[in-house]
């Protein structure tokens, strides 16, 4: 593509050019680390084991949707701490932010037969203090051996340093890293839960005849 064939491109053509080229990136450099995703997933439900996924902003809500794909298609135990707000903003206000998802994983008893997959943008970072209840819930992990995975953006954060398995969503597009991730997280997302080594139960309108 020329330069001058750039400069006429609407906002909307460039966007998913951008979009489809991050696409390309992931088949060329990250399809590896998917499916390694994949397999400890597996192994985890293979153990009887629980999902806890993680996420803040808009990746709070892909883990809410993930919760539901990963229980009603893979027949994995999954949750998350943002699907009751109660008990979120109860542990937030006494508590504090940053130990918000440690101690809900607390609660909810995580040992090393449970994996906490995070989706996130940044990853955390305890140097920079962003997303410290991220950093916090996958040291409390790592404390107890459970499996760590992450479908993350930018250079990965915390995540890719622990994790057992992380796709990173290459950060080529400095005006739009955010809105990239988040987007290709959902992509990653679905590609996992129809995945041959998690996917149990048809989705209803492929079933449809």
């Amino acid at each position: 593509m020329t330069k001058n064939q750039l400069q006429q491109e609407t906002f909307t053509e460039s966007y998913l050019n951008q979009s489809i080229h991050l696409l390309h990136s992931l088949m060329d450099h990250q399809a590896q680390f998917i499916d390694q995703v994949a397999s400890c997933l597996k192994s985890v439900r293979d153990a009887n084991g629980r999902l806890f996924i993680i996420g803040v902003g808009g990746s709070a809500g892909t883990a809410s949707h993930a919760v539901n794909d990963f229980r009603k298609i893979c027949r994995l135990e999954s949750y998350t701490p943002t699907d009751n707000v109660s008990e979120l903003t109860a542990r937030v206000n006494d508590d504090g932010w940053d130990t918000s998802y440690a101690n809900w994983l607390i609660g909810s008893h995580l040992s090393a037969h449970d994996s906490v997959l995070v989706f996130s943008v940044g990853g955390g970072n305890r140097t920079k203090n962003v997303s410290m209840n991220i950093v916090n819930a996958l040291e409390l992990a790592q404390s107890v051996n459970a499996t760590i995975v992450g479908v993350v953006g930018k250079d990965g954060g915390f995540t890719a340093e622990v994790a057992d398995a992380c796709v990173i969503i290459p950060p080529t597009f400095s005006n739009h890293i955010t809105p990239h991730t988040e987007g290709l997280c959902s992509v990653v997302l679905h590609l996992l839960v129809s995945h041959p080594d998690l996917k149990v139960d048809e989705t209803k309108w492929e079933s449809v005849k």
